[in-house]
């Protein structure tokens, strides 16, 4: 076998690129008319999709767990076991895939993660599954076979992760704004030709929007200039926890699957036939408890995204990087900057990147960027890349729309493990698809690739292993294989949650969408919240659907950690820090009594989830548009206006306010809020830390809120509204005396 497999589309190679080429001409010549002859090529997935359910439900005759193994089981497992078939390093979309593919061929199976699953890359993308519109464009202006290929094989993923998936996965229409009448026919014929690639698996039909009707569907857009839109359809789903679904899918079909189980080095023997080391396992730490131990595999697959090379290198210390990694940051705002159901693409940046503006978890996510990065396990968005996005993003919305910096409300930066091919005459290239490698020892090695082609990417890794090593199995089992919580779930499942239970309307939804039909299993243990409504089901926190009995929930998902809880088994951290560090310490202590986590333990805990969410989320870069505002940019009335409401709390002319004045004025107007609580609203505007608001920092604070650097400032909006009641209520009094009378 050569050393390197570049991905090959699956099909008559030949005779499908010598027809692809003549459509391709007759496109570029005739226009969208000629589009047609791509349909017949995609007629057969239909029938071959069909037939691939079919065998994926009928033939898998793998023993199911209805009961997930403990984490600890499962360490036991990996120790007790005397040789697996296949050790797959990396909990990522790709490693649980290829850990699920393998298992359901009957291969004795186990997978290791050091972090936890999904925390790497394949929790920080766009949150679309696609095949990828401007690949496709690439494919027909170049007559780029290979790329064609890659966006059909892509759009049969996509088809079969909606599929396998419907709970965490839907269809997503997104918008196309068109600004000048040329480039209507132009982007039409692109957005057909993504629709009859697709064939028989096109979600719904693309269609055109005049001005008018497209901005009664997206109102925010810009105005000036619009001629019309094309809106065409892509996927889009919850990915940590898609992978998740994967990983514990394969758990419950009997692979062993360990999070927080780091590769120390990997272990060889020398083969008696040809005397060469080979790879035959991994010794393995549990990064919880620090115990070593060995696991024996008769091969050992390398799935760990942009840590490909670290373990390349083990295997061998000359081996070439092929990893060029690349940072892609996305950001959140506010679901009210765009439609609910909504998406909307912008093909040109002013770099020429594509930025995404697309809903999601009721909060609307744009990005990304594209830029080369150093590999790290813990990447940082910047605040160069959150002002690009935001940019981009003023350029398609109406002016009457205020794109605040300070309405971001998370940040995240993923790796794109892009990889170079070696075999290539430019070793500087980067692959478009993936690589599959194996090395003169044995080590699997799959790198690149996407999220929506990581069930193929599997499928052509198990091939290429059960090839080379000589292992026993059977064909892939995967295309239609319910992924976990897919069995049992209706778009309406929801309403037996609320009738069964008494779960609020929002939060069954929330529970359906995410757990599928294990949602009963998360409501029932939700406790009861002695009030009329909801009967059971206490959020996290008032503004998100998370309940505590998901955190209960995650334990058993194998969550070790409270970043484990915020991140990947809820979203609470990619959607709103503030509102996660809020949530954080009952979360510690839920998990903390669950896990018999001591006091320093649990201090630990807090720590390290708000340096995560301050570091990887981006709440440092919320936090620095204040500290660094060092100027007050104020008119003096408004400076005077500032002044006499801070004084208002001030009482003694101090020059500081604390949460004891703050809570006497409070009640002077009935109103009760909690020491804590007011601590941390303070704490939010305190720059220096020293327990108290000084004046010049509440200056700060209103400029930057003026500014639109900071958005949804607790104190600011508090301040506003007890001024406001003052005021209110001492004109009231003297109208309800009757004017003294």
């Amino acid at each position: 076998m050569p050393p390197f497999v570049p991905s090959e589309p699956r099909g008559d190679s030949s005779a499908g690129r010598m027809a692809f080429r003549r459509a391709a001409k007759v496109t570029a010549l005739a226009g969208g008319g000629a589009l047609a002859a791509f349909y017949g090529l995609s007629q057969l997935r239909k029938k071959q999709t069909r037939v691939a359910y079919a065998e994926a439900l009928e033939q898998v005759n793998v023993p199911f767990c209805d009961e997930l193994p403990s984490r600890q089981a499962q360490l036991a497992a990996l120790r007790n076991t005397e040789e697996f078939d296949v050790l797959v390093i990396g909990g990522g979309a790709t490693g649980s895939g290829c850990a699920l593919d393998a298992v359901t061929r009957n291969l004795k199976t186990a997978l290791v993660e050091r972090s936890d699953f999904s925390s790497g890359t394949s929790s920080r993308s766009t949150k679309l599954i696609h095949g990828g519109v401007r690949y496709l464009q690439k494919a027909i202006m170049k007559l780029d076979y290979e790329q064609y290929m890659m966006v059909k094989e892509a759009l049969h993923e996509r088809a079969n992760l909606l599929e396998i998936a419907p709970h965490l996965s839907a269809p997503l229409p997104i918008m196309l704004p068109v600004y000048s009448w040329w480039q209507l026919p132009y982007y039409w014929a692109g957005i057909k030709m993504y629709d009859l690639v697709a064939g028989a698996q096109c979600l719904k039909s693309s269609y055109v929007l005049s001005k008018n009707k497209a901005l009664e569907l997206f109102p925010m857009l810009k105005r000036d200039k619009l001629v019309g839109a094309i809106v065409y359809y892509d996927g889009q789903h919850n990915d940590a926890r898609m992978n998740l679904a994967i990983a514990l899918t394969a758990a419950r079909y009997g692979a062993v699957a360990a999070n927080y189980t780091e590769v120390v080095h990997l272990l060889k023997r020398t083969d008696p036939e040809t005397g060469k080391e080979r790879v035959c396992g991994a010794r393995c730490r549990d990064v919880i408890s620090g115990q070593e131990f060995e696991v024996r595999a008769k091969c050992v697959i390398n799935a760990t995204g942009p840590f490909t090379d670290s373990l390349r290198k083990m295997d061998n210390e000359k081996s070439p990087k092929i990893c060029q990694p690349s940072a892609g940051v996305h950001i959140v705002m506010p679901g009210y900057y765009s439609p609910d159901n909504m998406g909307l693409l912008d093909p040109a940046t002013s770099d020429g990147r594509v930025i995404f503006f697309l809903p999601w978890e009721k909060m609307t996510i744009a990005g990304t960027t594209d830029s080369p990065t150093e590999i790290t396990a813990q990447p940082i968005p910047t605040e160069e890349d959150i002002n690009f996005i935001l940019t981009e993003v003023r350029n398609y919305l109406s002016p009457d729309v205020e794109v605040r910096r300070g309405d971001v409300l998370a940040a995240w930066s993923g790796i794109r493990p892009l990889v170079t091919d070696p075999s290539s005459k430019d070793t500087q290239s980067i692959c478009r698809n993936h690589i599959v490698n194996i090395s003169e020892s044995g080590l699997v090695t799959i790198a690149g690739g996407k999220w929506t082609t990581y069930r193929a990417m599997a499928q052509e890794t198990l091939d290429a292993t059960i090839k080379a090593h000589h292992l026993q199995a059977g064909p892939c089992r995967t295309v239609g294989l319910m992924l976990e919580g897919g069995k049992g779930w209706t778009p309406t499942l929801y309403i037996r949650l609320v009738q069964d239970y008494g779960l609020e309307v929002e939060v069954a939804q929330h529970l359906a969408a995410t757990y599928g039909g294990r949602a009963f299993e998360v409501a029932k243990m939700a406790q009861v919240t002695g009030q009329r409504w909801p009967i059971v089901g206490k959020r996290l926190v008032s503004e998100f659907p998370y309940i505590e009995s998901e955190v209960h929930y995650a334990v058993k998902e194998y969550a070790c950690t409270a970043i484990d809880v915020l991140a990947r088994r809820t979203r609470l951290g990619f959607l709103n820090v503030q509102a996660a560090d809020e949530a954080l310490p009952r979360i510690v202590h839920i998990m903390g009594k669950q896990l018999g986590w001591s006091e320093q333990k649990k201090q630990e805990e807090l720590n390290a989830a708000r340096t995560f969410l301050y570091q990887e989320m981006g709440y440092k870069t919320r936090s620095e548009q204040l500290t660094n505002t060092t100027e007050i940019s104020l008119p003096l009335s408004e400076v005077d206006r500032y002044k006499k409401r801070f004084h208002k709390f001030d009482k003694g002319n101090k020059g500081f306010i604390t949460t004891v004045d703050v809570q006497q004025v409070l009640e002077s107007i009935s109103v009760q809020i909690d020491e804590n609580t007011l601590h941390e609203i303070l704490n939010e505007v305190d720059l220096n830390k020293n327990g108290q608001v000084e004046l010049n920092e509440f200056l700060q604070l209103m400029s930057a809120v003026r500014k639109g650097r900071v958005s949804d400032s607790r104190l600011a909006i508090l301040m506003k509204t007890v001024e406001e009641t003052l005021e209110e209520r001492g004109l009231v009094s003297v109208d309800r005396s009757g004017g003294g009378v």
